[in-house]
C-alpha cells in the first residue's frame, strides 16, 4: 500500500526547491538539514525516481520534481484555504471568497454587485484584490483565488468562464485638444499625440501597443499612472491624452471638464467574464457569488461598438 504524502514533507520539498539549498530550506523551516535530506530521500525511494539534482544555481528539481513541486504547492494552498475558511466559523462567518479583479471592474461595477450580494449573505466575507489580467489568470490557475474577473480578450485557455458585464473604451481629452471636437475616433487618430499610460502591463496597454504596431506606429507615452483618477488629472493638466473606460472615467471627466470621445475600434467594447478552474472546485460561498454576478450581468444593458452609419453619441459635456 502506497503511503500518502504528508504536508510537512511537501512543505520541506517546496522550501528546498525555492531556496535551492538544503541548509537555507532547513533554516526557513526551523529543522535540521539532515531531516530534510532524509525525507526527500524517502519519497525518492518510494517513487523510484530522483526529484532533485545539483545544478549551477544550486539544487534544482528534476522533471519529476517539477511535477511534485506544482502539485505540492496546490495541496498546501488548498490546506491553507481550508484552515482559513474553517477558522472563520469562530467569528460567525460561514464562508470566505477571495477574488482577483481588474482595475476597470473594480472602478466600475464589481463593488456595487458584491455589495448587493453581501447585503443578502451577511455571514460571507469577500476579499477583492486588484490585479492585471495575466496575474488574475495565473492566480486562478494556481488556485490562489476562488475566481477572477477580467476582460475576455485575455488568454483563458483551460478555465471555465461565465459572462459578466461590459464597458466602452474612449479617449479622454482636454477641451482645448485638437481632437476634442470629434464625436468619435478610431484609435489610429490618436497616434500622433502623446498618451498617458495607465497601469503598465495591463491587457488594455497590450492591446493599444498591438493596435499601434498594426498601423506601423509606436505609442508615444509621456507619463505612467496607476488609476483613472490620476489619468484624468494628467489629461486635464495638458500632459497628454488617455484611453479610459467611459463608465469609470465619467465622474472624473465631469469634474475636470474633460471630453470623452468614444473609440470605434472593435476591441473598444470590452466584455468581462468571471473565470474559474471549474464550478465544481468552487466553495459553496464562491458559487453563490459567481451565480449572483452572472445574474447581475444579465440585467445590465448590452453595449456595442459605434459603427459607420450609427448615430454617434454626443461627447461628455
Amino acid at each position: 500500500m502506497k503511503r500518502p504524502f504528508d504536508p510537512v514533507t511537501l512543505r520541506m520539498f517546496v522550501a528546498v526547491c525555492e531556496e535551492r539549498n538544503i541548509a537555507r530550506a532547513a533554516e526557513r523551516e526551523a529543522i535540521v538539514a539532515s531531516a530534510i535530506s532524509k525525507r526527500i530521500a524517502a519519497i525518492e525511494a518510494e517513487l523510484g525516481v530522483p526529484l532533485v539534482k545539483r545544478g549551477r544555481r544550486g539544487i534544482e528539481p528534476t522533471a519529476a520534481g517539477e511535477v511534485l513541486l506544482r502539485q505540492a504547492r496546490d495541496v498546501l494552498r488548498t490546506m491553507e484555504r481550508m484552515h482559513d475558511e474553517l477558522a472563520e466559523f469562530a467569528s460567525g462567518v460561514r464562508g470566505a471568497v477571495r477574488v482577483f479583479a481588474s482595475l476597470s471592474v473594480l472602478s466600475e461595477f464589481l463593488p456595487d454587485d458584491v455589495g448587493a450580494f453581501l447585503a443578502r449573505h451577511r455571514t460571507v466575507r469577500v476579499s477583492l484584490e486588484e490585479r492585471v489580467s495575466s496575474e488574475i489568470v495565473r492566480g486562478v490557475r494556481e488556485g490562489a483565488v476562488d475566481f477572477g474577473v477580467c476582460w475576455d480578450a485575455t488568454d483563458l485557455a483551460g478555465l471555465a468562464t461565465l459572462a459578466y458585464r461590459a464597458d466602452r473604451l474612449c479617449v479622454a481629452l482636454a477641451p482645448t485638444h485638437p481632437l476634442a471636437g470629434r464625436r468619435r475616433l478610431a484609435f489610429t487618430d490618436t497616434l500622433p499625440y502623446e498618451q498617458i499610460e495607465i497601469q503598465p502591463g495591463s491587457m488594455v496597454q497590450a492591446t493599444l501597443r498591438r493596435a499601434a504596431a498594426m498601423a506601423g506606429e509606436t505609442l508615444r507615452h509621456r507619463i505612467q499612472v496607476s488609476t483613472f483618477d490620476a489619468a484624468c488629472r494628467t489629461v486635464a493638466a495638458g500632459l497628454g491624452i488617455a484611453v479610459v473606460p467611459r463608465e469609470a472615467a465619467e465622474t472624473y471627466a465631469r469634474a475636470r471638464d474633460l471630453r470623452l470621445v468614444p473609440l470605434t475600434d472593435a476591441w473598444a467594447t470590452r466584455r468581462f467574464v468571471v473565470c474559474m478552474r471549474s464550478r465544481e472546485t468552487l466553495t459553496a460561498a464562491a458559487r453563490l457569488l459567481v451565480d449572483h454576478l452572472h445574474r447581475r450581468a444579465g440585467a445590465a444593458p448590452d453595449l456595442r461598438v459605434p459603427r459607420q452609419g450609427d448615430k454617434p453619441p454626443a461627447p461628455s459635456p
